[in-house]
């Protein structure tokens, strides 16, 4: 498969610390919230003004009853985006908000809520373009990456297994200590102190 297949991804998936808010409360508290502008800006960025290298269309607005007399906000959108000479494919997301929820001093009617159903369909629809893929991956904080722990090698797993016999160590016991079930599982960040432990029963 060619990686041009990933151009417009990888042009688009990481948003600048700019861009992102850390979510204060809820269920995603401690995740990074984006901000929708920074959105437009890489679509007009890759493809140009909206209405000519991209566009959308609000395809279906309603709302749903939900608990207590409250009341859910949805909107289905469909995106395109200039392929060439031609437009692609639409690309569909559905959103929701709260049109009507319940606050500490009673029922609360938003008039944004629509308006917040359709921004977050956009988001939904965007993101299987690449747009904030980072954030959505757990990949980006806005600070740092945040890339899987690489493990230690076969050879490296073949020098801890020969000096636990040498050493008589109880691997059970070392296993828990670095809190694995498997050598394979060890982090290739802690391989020297694993090592040195070791090493240090030999005069015991």
């Amino acid at each position: 498969m060619s990686n041009d297949n990933l151009l417009i991804w990888s042009a688009v998936s990481q948003p600048p610390k700019e861009a992102l808010k850390t979510i204060g409360a809820g269920r995603l508290k401690g995740k990074s919230d984006i901000n929708p502008q920074w959105r437009y800006k890489a679509m007009t960025e890759i493809f140009g003004p909206i209405g000519h290298g991209w566009k959308y269309e609000v395809s279906k607005l309603w709302n749903e009853p939900a608990s207590e007399n409250q009341v859910f906000a949805f909107a289905e959108v469909k995106v395109w985006y200039m392929d060439g000479e031609k437009w692609s494919n639409p690309i569909p997301g559905v959103g929701g908000s709260m049109l009507i929820v319940k606050e500490k001093l009673g029922l609360h009617s938003s008039d944004e809520g629509y308006k917040m159903a359709i921004t977050d369909a956009l988001s939904v629809a965007l993101k299987t373009l690449g747009v904030a893929a980072d954030i959505y991956m757990g990949r980006w904080d806005g600070n740092q990456y945040n890339l899987p722990a690489e493990m230690i090698s076969d050879d490296q797993i073949a020098n801890i297994e020969t000096l636990i016999i040498e050493v008589k160590a109880d691997k059970k016991a070392f296993l828990n200590f670095f809190k694995i079930t498997d050598l394979k599982h060890m982090d290739s960040s802690i391989y020297d102190q694993a090592i040195s432990m070791l090493e240090a029963k030999r005069g015991k």
